[in-house]
């Protein structure tokens, strides 16, 4: 049996079908849409397949269209608009049973030298003190709903929420929208810088959004809102491992006419800042 890492691995091998055109599987799950950050990933390893390899991916800006159908594969376009001196530009559409479902450009640019400074990463427990997400879910519900346990064996990544997860209304007063958890691949990823950053484009549309539920309804239990990503952004600051322990430090500045924005900080276990997200999602009542 495959490693969950090894699994992750293989969701994003891309099987190349021409020279700009690529082709992701999408596995067949209980979901009512594909995985926005399987897609974002995906589209992320076809812009870098189509690159020499030797500038690294600096920043994306992505849109979500149309809900993915799961089980479907879908086809990446890349279009090589800029190779220049120092940067490399990308545009990727996705299309799934001829329609575009999402859209995004990459922009790659080799480091130079220049100022260096970052904001602190904030004092937070140690991963290794905190519950597992299915075993703190598993203490408060017993035995794992159906739903869960297939996620459970699905995940790829270890979550840990920095702060014990909320699981009443009674919980919720006063609370400040923002959450952080630790992160990491369960198992080697291996040494392909680009792998690495495409798992991490994976796993920021994870659980960022929770920071914009947090004062409003527990984060696990019934939903009081239909969910959806709109859009994405992440700027990449440093080089990374996703197989090491990260800190995603999220938090939601405003939620208003239906869309909830959500900002994110990832910091590696030393304490530098090596990505920074940002997401805007839409918040349907049901």
């Amino acid at each position: 049996m495959t490693s969950p890492a090894e699994q992750l691995a293989e969701l994003l091998d891309l099987e190349q079908i021409d020279v700009n055109i690529f082709r992701g599987r999408s596995p067949q799950e209980n979901l009512q849409r594909v995985f926005g950050g399987q897609v974002a990933g995906q589209a992320l390893v076809a812009a870098g397949r189509t690159t020499d390899g030797q500038r690294p991916v600096h920043s994306l800006h992505a849109y979500f269209l149309r809900p993915g159908v799961p089980g479907v594969p879908i086809v990446y376009q890349v279009e090589r608009v800029r190779d220049g001196r120092s940067f490399t530009t990308r545009r990727v559409i996705a299309v799934q049973q001829g329609r575009t479902i999402f859209n995004l450009t990459a922009s790659f640019h080799q480091p130079e030298p220049g100022i260096d400074h970052q904001v602190p990463m904030p004092g937070v427990p140690d991963p290794e003190s905190l519950p597992k997400l299915a075993d703190e879910i598993r203490e408060h519900m017993g035995e794992l709903p159906e739903s869960l346990e297939r996620m459970e064996r699905r995940m790829a990544f270890d979550i840990r929420y920095v702060e014990r997860l909320r699981w009443d209304a009674g919980d919720l007063r006063e609370t400040e929208p923002r959450s952080g958890v630790w992160m990491r691949v369960i198992g080697s990823l291996g040494d392909d810088p680009l792998v690495h950053t495409c798992a991490l484009t994976y796993a920021s549309d994870m659980t960022l959004l929770d920071a914009v539920r947090i004062p409003v309804e527990p984060l696990w239990g019934p939903r009081g809102f239909d969910m959806a990503s709109l859009d994405h952004a992440m700027w990449f600051h440093r080089p990374f491992r996703v197989d090491e322990w990260f800190l995603y430090q999220q938090e939601s500045p405003i939620a208003t006419g239906g869309r909830g924005l959500a900002r994110g900080q990832i910091f590696d276990r030393e304490g530098k800042l090596i990505v920074s997200v940002m997401q805007e999602g839409l918040f349907r009542p049901v």
